[in-house]
């Protein structure tokens, strides 16, 4: 077997075993999830989300799916819990456990404490019988068979298993939360998914010139204006209504087809019924008309009246696309 064919191999059987695990998940689910997350919704604080080694990685992932999808969260490293930062833990917090074994030494300090506090605990382990599972409120069995690693040691299945009850907590508390494309606008607003549920045309506008000529405007005074505008368009008014556009290909097919371009107007070279977009639809709207009509760029109205142009361009330069 080659080195390539090797490490292919390695990888599909890695993603092979993962991915039966995953499956074998569904299988573990009981009420007990169900009621886990319902304490987690009536819950008037935080979920704080625990771990030590791999688990604690996966528990800061976790808590970033949480914050990010309406539901408050925060990451205590099981370690340094019982080094002074039980006190991050507020009276009405719920904690989330997460470990393979249920039984590290840390976890064995960590959870009298948590009792003694009066918080309600949840546990994410392979093991429902360990420590962990026997002293927690409401276990969450994410058992695996075996590790994807050959040596079946280093945690591979196990924390992938992990990370999947962690995202299912958090998809159905969003669900049951009614966390909505808006709300998710609200804790995104930067980056390209934000933008994508934020933005809107006119913030895009705001920033572009604004190129137009009448109908009577000659054939020169129509390329300067495109050329200086530099958006590849520009819109055709008569007296002040919008009645046609001019595109840089416009331009180009005028020039093969006339000799003579002296009497030429901008009525002459103009395409009637331009494709326009209202000032307050959002950007992805106008990503979607010009995709759908095999164009780079809309001109923006308000009412009827003509404000500027949204180009493909500031759309890829918002990320947008």
């Amino acid at each position: 077997m080659s080195t390539k064919d090797a490490i292919l191999n390695a990888a599909k059987l890695t993603i092979e075993s993962e991915s039966t695990a995953i499956q074998n998940l569904v299988s573990l689910l009981n009420d007990e999830f169900a009621d886990a997350v319902q304490e987690i919704l009536n819950s008037k604080g935080r979920v704080v989300i625990s771990g030590i080694g791999k688990s604690a990685i996966i528990a800061t992932k976790i808590v970033a799916t949480m914050n990010s999808t309406g539901t408050p969260a925060i990451f205590m490293h099981a370690a340094d819990a019982i080094h002074g930062d039980l006190g991050t833990i507020q009276q009405d917090d719920i904690v989330v456990c997460i470990s393979k074994s249920g039984n590290t030494p840390e976890i064995k300090v960590l959870v009298p404490l948590l009792k003694n506090g009066g918080n309600k605990l949840i546990a994410i382990t392979g093991n429902k019988d360990s420590f962990l599972g026997t002293q927690a409120d409401y276990v969450l069995n994410s058992y695996v068979e075996k590790e994807a690693c050959p040596n079946n040691l280093a945690p591979t299945t196990s924390t992938t298993a992990q990370l999947v009850i962690g995202d299912a907590l958090a998809v159905c508390l969003l669900q049951l939360k009614g966390f909505s494309s808006n709300d998710f606008a609200k804790y995104h607003p930067g980056g390209a998914l934000g933008k994508k549920l934020f933005l809107r045309v006119s913030d895009i506008v705001a920033t572009n010139q604004k190129p137009e000529v009448q109908t009577n405007s000659s054939v020169k005074e129509t390329i300067i204006e495109i050329s200086e505008k530099l958006l590849g368009v520009t819109a055709v008014l008569e007296k002040n209504q919008l009645v046609g556009v001019i595109t840089d290909g416009d331009i180009r097919r005028m020039l093969n087809q006339h000799d003579n371009i002296a009497a030429l107007t901008a009525a002459d070279v103009m395409s009637h019924k331009p494709k326009t977009i209202d000032i307050h639809a959002m950007a992805v709207d106008a990503l979607e008309q010009m995709e759908n009509n095999s164009i780079t760029s809309l001109l923006v109205t308000e009412n009827g009246t003509y404000k500027g142009v949204v180009h493909l361009h500031n759309l890829i330069k918002e990320g947008i696309l």
